[in-house]
This record gives C-alpha cells, sequence and structure tokens, in this order.
C-alpha cells in the first residue's frame, strides 16, 4: 500500500507510531501517469478534483493520450486546440446518438450504434429510412436501420445496427427541410474536394463542392464543383422538389444560391447550374452572416458583424452602419400564409419579391434559433428564449393558445442548451442546477411526441424521458425522438449575465410609471385569476380551473409539476371524502 503525503500538509495525524508513509510524489511523474491513465475517464475526472498535485497529474497531456488512443485506437488526427488530446479523448468517450420511439409499448431511451471510425459526434439528420452523422474531422457516417413490424402493422426502425462512410471531407449536409422524414429523399453534402490539376498549372488544387446521395442507398446520383476560390461553410435547403434552392455561406459570410430540379437528379446526364448572390447579401453587403436555418417556404439569417473590407462595395461602404449589427436577425418569407403566421398580416408582404430579407426587432444580440413550418425561437446572449409565430397549438410555450406577431418572451426558461420547432410542437434541452439535463417540451401531444402530456400543453413540462448527460442537441421526427450526446470542453459558456436594470422587468419598453412596480402586469393577473376561480361553482370546478390558471403562470417546469400533482393529490382526497362532506366552502 502506498500512501500520498502533501509536503505542505504534514505527516496526518496518528502516523508518527507507524513510521512515514511513501509518497506517490516521489515516484516518477511519467510512471504516475502512466497509471492513471488505465482508470475509467469519469475516475480520472473524479481524482483530478481530490488535491492540486492529482489535478495536474490528471490534467496532463500524456495521460489523456493514452486514454484517447484506448478510447479509439484509430484516431491519428487528434484535432487541433489548447488540450487536443484531452478534447479529443472526451468527444470520443461522450459521443452517442439516442433515440425513443413514440409508438409501440418501448418508451425508454435505446442507443444507436457508435462507429469506431467516428471522431466525436457534431451534427446528425434522421431521414426516411436511416440516420447520418457527421464528426469533428469531416466523416460522414450512414447508420443503417434495423426495420421491424409493430403490433399495428406499421414498419418502425428498432436501432442502427451497422455503419458504413458515406464519405470524407464533409464540412455540411442538409436534406429536406420539411419537419416530416417521408419527403427526405436526397442528401446534399457540402464537402472539400482534391481536383486533378489543369494544363500548366502545377499540382492538384482543393475545391469546394456540393454532393448528392440517396438516402435509401448511399449512392451519389450528383455532383456539383465550385470554383477554388469559393470556400462555403453551410448549406441549408428551401422550397419544393421541382424548384430546389440551395443556399450556401461562404466563410466571408455571403451567401450564394443555386436552384435544381431533384426529379431529374436520378437521369444520367450533365448540364450546369448558376450560383447567383442572394438577394440578403446584395441588399446589405456591410452584414456578415453567421449562420442560416431554413424550412420548405422560408429562410432565416442570423448576423454576426461586419465583413471584411475587400467585400464591401465603395457605394455601400458609405451607408454602413456604424457599429455593425451583431446578432441581427433577418427573415425570407415565400408564402402568404406562412407569413400571416409569423407577422399576422399581409401589409408588407410582396408576392413577387420573396427574397427581400425583414428585420426582426430584438433587445439583444441572438446566439441561435430554431425554425418550424410556421413558429420559431430565438435566443439571445443573455439566454432568454423569445418565441413567435402561430399558436394554435400552444407551441409557443407562452401559456396560451394566442398567436404572437413579434418575438415574445417566455418568462420562466433560460439558458437553454438547444431548442427544436417542429410542425406543431416546441423542444426545449436544459441543465439544471445539479448539471443533470432536462427536457422540456410544449404544443400538440397527440401521436407521443410530448412523453407524459398526450394532451399536450401551452406552457413548457417537463417531458417523461431520461436524458444523457452530455446531450447538446435534438430533433423529433413524427416517428422517433432523437438526442445527439458529445461534449466539446472547448465550447466554453457564451451567455452573459443580464444587466441588473433589465432582471425585474420585460424587454419591452415600460408604459407608465407603475412598470416598476408591477413588471409584467402580474398583480393584475393575479386578481384576474381569482376572480375565474370564485366564479366556478363546484370544488372539482375550481381545481380544473386552478390546474389551468397553472398552466398559464410563467413558472419553471418543476414548479408546475408539483402544483399540479399537489392539485390531484387533494382533488383525490376530497372526492374520497364521502357524500357528508360535499360543501365546496369546506
Amino acid at each position: 500500500m502506498v500512501k500520498r503525503s502533501c509536503p505542505s500538509c504534514g505527516l496526518e495525524a496518528g502516523n508518527e507510531e507507524r513510521g512515514n508513509p511513501i509518497s506517490v510524489q516521489l515516484f516518477p511523474p511519467e510512471l504516475v501517469e502512466h497509471i492513471v491513465s488505465f482508470l475509467p475517464v469519469k475516475d480520472v475526472v473524479a481524482l483530478g478534483q481530490t488535491c492540486h498535485y492529482f489535478h495536474e497529474v490528471c490534467d496532463a497531456e500524456g495521460v489523456w493520450r493514452r486514454i484517447c488512443r484506448r478510447l479509439c485506437p484509430r484516431v491519428r488526427d487528434q484535432g487541433s486546440g489548447a488540450r487536443p488530446w484531452k478534447r479529443a479523448a472526451i468527444l470520443n468517450y461522450t459521443k452517442g446518438l439516442y433515440f425513443q420511439a413514440f409508438g409501440g409499448r418501448r418508451r425508454c431511451l435505446s442507443k444507436s450504434v457508435a462507429p469506431m471510425l467516428a471522431h466525436g459526434y457534431r451534427r446528425f439528420l434522421p431521414t426516411k429510412d436511416h440516420v447520418f452523422i457527421l464528426d469533428y474531422v469531416g466523416t460522414l457516417f450512414f447508420l443503417k436501420n434495423a426495420l421491424v413490424s409493430s403490433t399495428l402493422g406499421q414498419i418502425q426502425w428498432k436501432r442502427a445496427c451497422r455503419y458504413v462512410v458515406l464519405c470524407r471531407g464533409a464540412k455540411d449536409f442538409a436534406s429536406d427541410p420539411r419537419c416530416d422524414t417521408v419527403y427526405r429523399k436526397y442528401l446534399y453534402v457540402l464537402a472539400t474536394r482534391e481536383q486533378p490539376a489543369v494544363a500548366g498549372a502545377p499540382g492538384s488544387r482543393a475545391c469546394d463542392c456540393v454532393e448528392v446521395y440517396l438516402q435509401s442507398s448511399g449512392q451519389r446520383v450528383f455532383k456539383m464543383t465550385f470554383h477554388p476560390s469559393m470556400s462555403f461553410k453551410q448549406i441549408v435547403l428551401v422550397g419544393q422538389e421541382t424548384q430546389r434552392a440551395l443556399l450556401l455561406l461562404t466563410e466571408e459570410g455571403k451567401i450564394y444560391s443555386l436552384v435544381v430540379n431533384e426529379t431529374q437528379l436520378d437521369q444520367p446526364r450533365s448540364y450546369t447550374v448558376q450560383l447567383t448572390l442572394r438577394k440578403v447579401s446584395r441588399c446589405l453587403p456591410h452584414l456578415r452572416v453567421t449562420c442560416m436555418a431554413s424550412n420548405q417556404s422560408s429562410t432565416l439569417y442570423i448576423t454576426g458583424g461586419a465583413i471584411p473590407r475587400k467585400w464591401v462595395p465603395k457605394a455601400a461602404e458609405l451607408r454602413a452602419p456604424d457599429p455593425p449589427d451583431q446578432g441581427g436577425v433577418y427573415f425570407e418569407v415565400h408564402t402568404p400564409g406562412v407569413y400571416r403566421d409569423l407577422f399576422g398580416t399581409l401589409q408588407a408582404f410582396d408576392p413577387l419579391d420573396h427574397q427581400m430579407p425583414l428585420a426582426l426587432s430584438l433587445p439583444a444580440k441572438v446566439l441561435f434559433c430554431a425554425l418550424g413550418y410556421n413558429h420559431l425561437g430565438l435566443v439571445d446572449e443573455f439566454g432568454r428564449i423569445f418565441m413567435q409565430g402561430n399558436n394554435r397549438y400552444g407551441q409557443l410555450g407562452t401559456g396560451d393558445k394566442m398567436d404572437r406577431g413579434e418575438p415574445t418572451l417566455v418568462h420562466y426558461l433560460q439558458r437553454p442548451i438547444a431548442l427544436w420547432c417542429g410542425l406543431n410542437h416546441s423542444l426545449v434541452l436544459s441543465q439544471t442546477s445539479d448539471f443533470s439535463k432536462e427536457l422540456l417540451g410544449c404544443g400538440c401531444g397527440a401521436g407521443g411526441r410530448l412523453p407524459g402530456w398526450p394532451k399536450g400543453s401551452a406552457s413548457f413540462v417537463k417531458l417523461h424521458i431520461k436524458v444523457p448527460l452530455c446531450a447538446c442537441s435534438l430533433c423529433s421526427t413524427r416517428e422517433c425522438l432523437y438526442m445527439l450526446s458529445s461534449h466539446d470542453i472547448e465550447q466554453c459558456p457564451v451567455y452573459r449575465d443580464l444587466p441588473a436594470s433589465r432582471v425585474g422587468g420585460s424587454p419591452e419598453p415600460s408604459q407608465g410609471a407603475g412598470a416598476p412596480q408591477d413588471p409584467g402586469g402580474t398583480a393584475q393577473a393575479c386578481e384576474e385569476y381569482l376572480s375565474q376561480i370564485h366564479s366556478c361553482p363546484t370544488l372539482q370546478d375550481r381545481m380544473a380551473k386552478m390546474k389551468e390558471i397553472v398552466g398559464w403562470m410563467p413558472l419553471m417546469a418543476a414548479q408546475k409539476d408539483f402544483f399540479w400533482e399537489a392539485l390531484d393529490m387533494l382533488q383525490r382526497a376530497a372526492g374520497g371524502s364521502g357524500p357528508g362532506t360535499s360543501n365546496p366552502e369546506s
């Protein structure tokens, strides 16, 4: 037995009669690191929290290099960053794709097969039959699912039983933006390929290209190659199959687009498509787009400041705003129905110019977003969630079913990890105070899409599902709920603390002098709730009204669950008290 003794603390009490213990610090550091590297990852992290000495030992790159080679022996490129081996080891230790099927009898999470070649999980996309996963070194994996017959005669997939490498050098990928995976016939992959040298030019050169694969078999059916001067980082799709628009985001923040006809992709012929600058980059040449989101009839852009000087024309440079727009949001809406759902009016809709960008007014910088069919969610730099659009099923989580024509703050949700907007429901992945994860949902609950809430909810409620500890993104389809697990130590918390002057009130300007004393009209709303309860004739009606009011109030999900459970207990106790105590006032 070897006992560690800290030199600064001296000997422990009662050790004098047993002699001096042998200090672990007397061992060569290489030997200690080699011994520690055999521990499981969670034990290495726990050991590094015991004292300063073991913190330095467990944080050494030599330890994490051996752990990484043990976890994923085929990983050769450990990546970049300040701690490449530790980052690579944790990425491969925490990677996983979990799913829960809505149909059938199983109501628990399952885990798909984990490709040994994958260097962490960065993005995933479910299609009609399979799942595609992109890792951190640009390898795109094709996870083939095992199909089984359910008791209702429907075909459902059980789990990803095997995998193949679809392609390497991938940057991003996309498919049909509709929520229903039955439309996702093709997979568009943005990748970098080495092109053979032309006559008179030395060596080969790297060019970006878009490759189109059949999702059912993984066969490549189409390829578009761009000029070497064009470098892209993101691809999204918008529009229907016959007029599918591919939007490509360059490294400099410019948006280019091209149109293809998906119904002709499987025909063996060659033709040229025209790559044009999108109107959002022509109208706002001084802004740099950082990311995009799309559905079948609209596109959302988040800007991140000014673009480099070489991209700004002289005429546009004179009218560029100062300071540049940071975290601004611009919208393209292509159909009048979606425009009315999102903005509540058709006053500014131009049917002849669908690409005109519309600015959304928000009080702070937007970090990321989620875009559904007719509603959207935005998360700002303070971790606040803003929802906008159609609210027929309560998918905005505002506690009611009133549509919102402008971004509306959801008061009881803060600092989400991921946000998802589906056809008529919304999901939020959040982290609790003990660092565990929970999944909240609102909107339509039909088909089991809100586990534990089959009737749905107009407020965000905690779903009955066990969330993996390192879950970082999610996706919901008609058949299944997916969660991707992967922890990147280089992704530091990006949320800022809200200024003290804006903590208590709502983001909208205050109306009158009474706003600071009653932010958001809370007292007036409570009085209205009490009058509604008082108007109920019986105790059962009052209990039902109280449950409904709890759903309206801006409470945290755990608080709502507590109140609902307590009201159910009181209602059951009142119902079983006997016929002699039927007086509601008692």
